[in-house]
């Protein structure tokens, strides 16, 4: 998962997977999900993004990452 911030636009993208999106829809006002050939989500664009969200802030919590090896 991936998040770009644009600032020319104050929005925010969220890339849940890195396929293309071929579908695009409206959930709520300014709100829009992305999907898949197979209806599957693969982002999350939020515009206006300052007035909805607390950009201040990033947390995760409990997240199955990979433990990176040092070469």
């Amino acid at each position: 998962m991936r998040l770009s911030y644009h600032a020319d636009t104050d929005s925010l993208y969220i890339h849940l997977v890195e396929r293309p999106g071929i579908e695009a829809r409206e959930v709520a006002s300014g709100v829009v999900f992305d999907f898949d050939s197979e209806g599957k989500p693969v982002g999350i664009d939020i515009d206006h993004a300052q007035n909805i969200l607390d950009l201040a802030t990033l947390e995760a919590e409990s997240l199955p990452l990979k433990v990176l090896k040092a070469s």
